[in-house]
């Protein structure tokens, strides 16, 4: 099963349930596709890591051959080609490596180069491997270094998405098979779920909800689920040990019996829903 776990807004415990669910299923794999703030791996601890470079083709001019004719700026839907002084000028920034531009050269005068966008971390930790992308500073696009963290998936997998609603979610949930959204119980909270709610469905994803810093037998995400019928599989109650131990790097689940009896439940549950 691919399990992918998102958020509307960061600090909603996105990461603590996706590293937590991880470290209870057996021999799971943990894919940390939040690229641009990847740290699952401060919980995790994974040894024995492996890195490799992941690029991206990026067009460049052959001023040789080019013949000024202008169709590689006229196909660019991305603004990242403008003509100056009779030639063509790649801004790099903006190139979304669609390769439109290389396809309707006639001379072949723009040449893709691969250029390096993130680096991808593989280790494990316990019985999981640990999977972590992490996007090179300044890079405007997440989207090709998720797609490479993606295909790391196999066996039981969790899939710790970027918080928020963008096309980086969008990639992060298209290949899965269930999506856990996890809300806290505030005004914010219920802001930012429902961005997230609508975007599992556009997907036509089953879904449910983990609510995560519970504090009283009332909340106002119990209301929008039951307004939804969406199923809410698990409450977290705010623990102060909890944050503390997490604050420090240690994995709720290996640090609390009633955290991971809570997991592995959850965990049973999500079996039970991807059953095909």
């Amino acid at each position: 099963m691919q399990i992918a776990v998102l958020s509307g807004k960061g600090g909603t415990g996105k990461t603590f349930v996706s590293t937590n669910l991880a470290a209870v299923i057996e021999n799971s794999t943990y894919l940390d596709c939040d690229v641009e703030e990847p740290d699952g791996r401060l919980l995790l601890h994974p040894v024995s890591i492996q890195t490799e470079k992941v690029t991206k083709p990026m067009p460049q001019v052959n001023a040789d051959k080019c013949i000024g004719c202008r169709a590689c700026v006229d196909i660019c839907r991305f603004g990242a080609l403008a003509f100056l002084g009779g030639k063509p000028m790649v801004f790099p920034e903006v190139c979304h490596s669609c390769g439109g531009c290389t396809l309707v050269c006639p001379t072949k005068a723009m040449e893709a180069h691969p250029h390096e966008i993130g680096t991808i971390e593989t280790g494990t930790s316990g019985n999981m491997e640990v999977v972590t992308g992490i996007l090179s500073i300044g890079e405007a696009s997440a989207v090709p270094l998720i797609s490479a963290v993606l295909k790391k998936a196999k066996g039981n997998t969790i899939i710790d998405c970027p918080p928020g609603s963008a096309c980086s979610v969008m990639e992060s949930i298209k290949g899965s098979d269930y999506c856990v959204m996890v809300a806290e119980p505030t005004i914010f909270g219920l802001h930012n779920l429902n961005m997230v709610y609508t975007l599992v469905k556009l997907f036509h994803k089953p879904y449910g909800i983990v609510i995560n810093k519970c504090e009283d037998d009332y909340n106002l995400i119990d209301d929008f689920c039951k307004k939804e019928h969406i199923e809410v599989l698990l409450r977290i109650p705010f623990d102060k040990q909890t944050a503390q131990d997490t604050a420090r790097g240690k994995l709720a689940v290996r640090q609390n019996a009633a955290m991971k009896q809570s997991f592995m439940s959850l965990a049973d549950k999500l079996r039970e829903r991807t059953k095909k």
